[in-house]
């Protein structure tokens, strides 16, 4: 995933599973239908149908939050529901402001690219439906995150700002709430499985009233995932993986329930940090992850480098590690936009099939004999 100040990694049939529940409302003879619609994987948000309007949740707007936020969705023409709710929002949207570019591909693939009119820095943008549309000016860019030009945002008129945060400051979104402007919270980024993070495309689906596309969406992209995994379940030998480099004073990688860690397992690779129980990434010295995973198969996931040259001159204690030795280092940013925005930050919340094909590959070519790497590609050697 690229965000603009944080790094943390097809349309057929519609599928729609929900369950019904009668509530009695003023009297017994006044009835409200409550449909529920079941999520298969995101834990994070919820989306209900209740009468004429839609109610969405956001359980966790950021780590560790303590209350939910609510937006009640409601049809264009009809009046606003008398339903409680942070906000109330008119659907179908029409033109929106997204501040990750992760949002950008749920645009993309529900068909509604040209709502998007706004976005932070445009150069992390690597769609190229997107570009496209900034080439022609139809998007502004609106400035970093903490320093995003509200009067600028103000002219653009969107119907909602798509945002996220990583704390309980609302700062910059009651500035936005002040000038009449919409806010909902996308906090995809929590789920801990690759296929709930693919699963929020329901949640912008439901704002621009195609939750029929984003359901079929979500289907094929869950079939290929499970496919795919299908194929490592009766693997006898799993190569040893690590991942991630250092930064600053600390080596940064994913803990062993992290979606990374997720997809590693379901790839058939043994994850050296697979049975640590943190969520987020891990803070670990130079010498505790040599300790462990020095004599790994596979290093994938070394955030900007891209060749073993660069990795050597940045710090000559990796060479001494054995994926380095052996050329087993791979990293994510074989595809890259026009302005260097990295597709695999961009696109992969969305397409977790694709990143297992790649760990597949990488890991038991065998297995995927005619895959050509999508995100990943393999270090050229010193």
């Amino acid at each position: 995933m690229k965000r603009v100040t944080f790094y943390p990694l097809i349309i057929l049939l519609p599928f729609l599973v929900t369950s019904c529940i009668t509530t009695n409302n003023q009297s017994d003879h006044e009835e409200s239908i409550i449909t529920e619609i079941e999520l298969k994987y995101a834990t994070g948000f919820s989306i209900t149908q209740q009468d004429y309007y839609t109610i969405l949740t956001v359980h966790r707007p950021y780590q560790k939050a303590q209350e939910s936020l609510t937006y009640v969705l409601y049809p264009r023409g009809t009046k606003v529901p008398d339903f409680p709710g942070d906000v109330h929002i008119q659907v179908p949207i029409q033109h929106i402001v997204c501040t990750s570019t992760t949002h950008v591909p749920l645009l993309d693939y529900l068909g509604v690219s040209e709502a998007l009119v706004g976005f932070p820095t445009l150069d992390y943008i690597s769609s190229e439906v997107m570009r496209e549309r900034i080439d022609n000016g139809e998007i502004t860019e609106l400035g970093t995150d903490n320093a995003l030009n509200i009067e600028q945002l103000i002219s653009l008129a969107p119907d909602l700002v798509m945002a996220y945060t990583m704390t309980s400051d609302y700062g910059q979104f009651n500035r936005m709430k002040a000038a009449d402007i919409d806010v909902v919270i996308n906090a995809e980024y929590l789920e801990e499985h690759p296929l709930g993070r693919a699963e929020w495309i329901k949640f912008t689906g439901a704002l621009f009233d195609r939750s029929t596309t984003a359901d079929s969406v979500f289907s094929l992209i869950e079939e290929a995932y499970n496919s795919t995994k299908v194929l490592t379940e009766n693997v006898s030998e799993k190569p040893t993986v690590m991942s991630g480099i250092v930064y600053g004073d600390s080596w940064f990688l994913p803990g062993g329930q992290n979606y990374a860690a997720k997809l590693f397992k379901d790839a058939g690779l043994a994850y050296k940090w697979e049975q640590d129980s943190t969520a987020g990434f891990m803070p670990l010295s130079f010498e505790t992850v040599y300790d462990i995973a020095g004599q790994s198969d596979l290093w994938i996931g070394v955030g900007s480098f891209s060749s073993l040259a660069e990795i050597d001159d940045a710090d000559n204690r990796y060479t001494e590690f054995g994926p380095f030795k052996l050329s087993k280092v791979y990293s994510y940013n074989k595809r890259m936009g026009a302005k260097g925005g990295s597709e695999y930050l961009e696109l992969g919340y969305l397409r977790p099939d694709l990143i297992l094909k790649d760990l597949v590959k990488i890991g038991h070519d065998g297995l995927l004999p005619n895959h050509d790497l999508f995100f990943f590609y393999q270090l050229p050697d010193l």
